[in-house]
């Protein structure tokens, strides 16, 4: 019943997005007058980071099943359902929609740029913890046993095509070619692995570009040949499908992350176009009550309150 219940929020979350998208303003005004939006628009919409989504769509499910009505949370609130919608599509799109109005609460997995906040003087940023991008491999690459060390360097001069095969990393490995597998532009990661790898080199057009960490962690799972900077969440999900290689010395751990040794690390946050609104801060503070921030660390990250 759980999961037909999500597979239909999935539904109508993307024929919402679908169809905000795709009207224009004065025909989204006359719909709103019919009052057949009403659950919608009583609805809290959330979407961007598919690295947090999982996160988020967990403490949904948990906040709508304890409290089911709003007067239930708030007694100053009507007795309506609690509806929560939570949809992916990447730290880029997350904030965009947030600006848009197209979704209520962005979710992003990258610090917010300067230009970003302009567009949200009004706005609010909140932090559910911190999470890092590794060099994942195939478990079974032998990398992980000769030299299971990169230096910034290194990982710079693969992900730019410069070192085409593992050999070529070292003369102790095989000839194969490295598959290289990253995020889509719109994901925050590509942007963070940028800043803190690549500084503004181009990754070699040879890369596969996927749609989702997910996906992502998935290729390097699937491909012995294959690296990827994985979400360190995803891999504590996936606990032994995924080798990860030091950088610079430094393993990541939960420890090294939230102390900032190991570097290529991100915020995961939640933001908002306006101040929230009364139900909007309500699910915002049960995200980050100790039982949202638990979910958060059960899933592999670190969470704010580290």
């Amino acid at each position: 019943m759980v999961r037909n219940n999500k597979l239909l929020a999935v539904f109508l979350v993307v024929l919402s997005l679908f169809l905000l998208a795709g009207c224009g303003q004065n025909e989204s005004k006359a719909t709103d007058q019919t009052g057949d939006t009403a659950s919608q628009m009583q609805s809290i919409k959330l979407g961007g980071s598919s690295t947090l989504a999982p996160v988020v769509a967990q403490c949904a499910d948990s906040f709508t099943e304890e409290y089911k009505t709003w007067n239930k949370v708030d007694p100053q609130l009507p007795e309506e359902p609690i509806v929560i919608f939570v949809s992916t599509g990447g730290s880029g799109f997350g904030v965009k929609a947030a600006l848009d109005d197209t979704v209520d609460i962005g979710m992003v997995s990258r610090e917010i740029k300067d230009e970003e906040k302009e567009k949200m003087p009004e706005g609010k940023i909140f932090k559910l913890g911190s999470d890092a991008l590794t060099m994942a491999v195939h478990p079974r690459n032998e990398v992980m046993q000769v030299k299971p060390d990169l230096t910034t360097d290194e990982i710079k001069s693969i992900f730019a095509g410069e070192i085409k095969t593992w050999k070529e990393l070292d003369v102790k490995l095989l000839g194969n070619s490295i598959v290289l597998a990253i995020r889509d532009l719109g994901g925050g990661a590509s942007q963070v692995f940028d800043e803190f790898i690549m500084k503004g080199t181009p990754v070699a057009k040879e890369a596969i570009q996927l749609p989702s960490m997910g996906a992502l962690a998935g290729k390097v799972m699937e491909n012995q040949n294959a690296i990827g900077y994985v979400s360190f969440g995803l891999v504590k999900q996936n606990e032994g499908q995924l080798g990860v290689l030091k950088v610079d010395g430094v393993t990541p751990t939960l420890e090294t992350i939230s102390s900032g040794e190991y570097k290529i690390a991100r915020p995961l946050l939640l933001i908002t176009k306006d101040a929230p609104n009364t139900k909007e801060q309500l699910f915002i503070d049960y995200l980050l009550s100790d039982e949202g921030l638990k979910v958060v660390e059960e899933m592999g990250f670190v969470p704010a309150a580290n």
